[in-house]
């Protein structure tokens, strides 16, 4: 629209009997038939991975494949990358489970909510509450470690006579907890990037590439005892054993993101694409094409801003209609389902 991508929610509606692959497809199918919708219109379709919809002969991808068989299918990146930051150690995990229980034996008490707010207000916190965790929000155990970490102290002052067996496990693990609190955050950070509106694939595979290298460095650096990339670590004593437990979890992890975003790393974008005046070899169906625009001065100009504003000029499918065929689906198709979160999530909660 107007030269640029407009993300709107079409539709939403409530599956009246069960959640099977088909039962969600009758109900889009329903809807593009009121609405007169061609169904050649839709070039992909971001899920969370769920059997229903990935499901290799009855998932909601399989029906709509039989229709669109040059359908594009993609599993939420910002759902992967969740499942890849669960992946912890038997340590870890209990490390985590500690903070937890901490946060909830305050959180869950009005009373003890009120005492742990003026306990920090008395000892200059930054801030004088915790923040509860939980699984169904992508950013929640980055923000939950975050803030636990910052009142760390008073945490531990305030466990001293309530549940002293509660604050020498904190100060036990208080390695790990500063290990995860900055890995973390590393993961909210790539999460945030995902999240950005008008996000497209090739953008995607850049942020998850970069990410992937992260890792590596990250297992290599705090291997040799180097935690520039662990400002919270840094400043915790750690014996042997815990850098042996960061540097195999790091790795772990690495292993796991690359498998999970195989698909997307190894992704295969025609340089053209983000700059189609670089002399470079291009199928021979569309030389011509590619040729026409790469000597198409005025189309030089508009290129100045950014490969996908040229490409998405009013123009382009008309005169280069073999070209666009194939950029629009990096250009448009849904990296994630964060989107439909979005909106639909306060609703839910409303």
């Amino acid at each position: 629209m107007e030269e640029e991508i407009h993300e709107e929610l079409l539709f939403a509606r409530t599956l009246e009997t069960d959640i099977k692959g088909e039962s969600i497809f009758n109900v889009l199918s329903n809807f593009f038939t009121e609405k007169s919708i061609p169904f050649t219109n839709i070039i992909s379709v971001a899920t969370d991975g769920a059997p229903a919809m990935v499901g290799r002969y009855r998932g909601f991808i399989s029906h709509l494949k039989r229709i669109i068989p040059g359908l594009t299918a993609i599993h939420c990146v910002i759902h992967r990358q969740h499942l890849v930051a669960k992946h912890l150690s038997d340590r870890l995990n209990q490390s985590l489970h500690f903070v937890i229980k901490a946060v909830n034996k305050i959180r869950s008490n009005a009373l003890n909510t009120r005492l742990f707010a003026q306990l920090c207000d008395e000892n200059d916190e930054d801030f004088q509450r915790l923040l509860l965790h939980t699984e169904v929000r992508w950013l929640s155990k980055g923000a939950c470690l975050t803030r636990f970490y910052s009142v760390f102290d008073s945490v531990l002052e305030f466990l001293e006579s309530r549940d002293p067996d509660l604050k020498e496990k904190l100060i036990k693990f208080k390695a790990d907890i500063a290990y995860l609190t900055d890995l973390f955050k590393k993961f909210n950070d790539i999460n945030l990037q995902l999240q950005g509106d008008s996000l497209n694939l090739i953008e995607t595979k850049g942020i998850i590439s970069a990410f992937l290298g992260k890792l590596k460095f990250m297992k290599q650096n705090i291997s040799r005892r180097e935690f520039s990339q662990f400002p919270n670590l840094s400043q915790v004593e750690c014996i042997d054993k815990d850098i042996h437990t960061y540097s195999q979890h790091l790795s772990a992890l690495h292993d796991d993101f690359k498998t999970r975003f195989e698909d997307m790393l190894t992704m295969d974008i025609p340089p053209w694409i983000i700059n189609p005046f670089d002399e470079t070899e291009v199928d021979v169906v569309l030389q011509e094409e590619l040729l026409e625009l790469s000597t198409n001065e005025e189309l030089k100009v508009k290129f100045r801003k950014d490969y996908q504003t040229f490409w998405l000029q009013a123009e382009t499918p008309v005169k280069y209609p073999g070209l666009w065929e194939i950029a629009r689906k990096f250009l448009i198709a849904f990296p994630s389902s964060y989107l439909v979160e979005r909106v639909l999530v306060p609703l839910q909660t409303s």
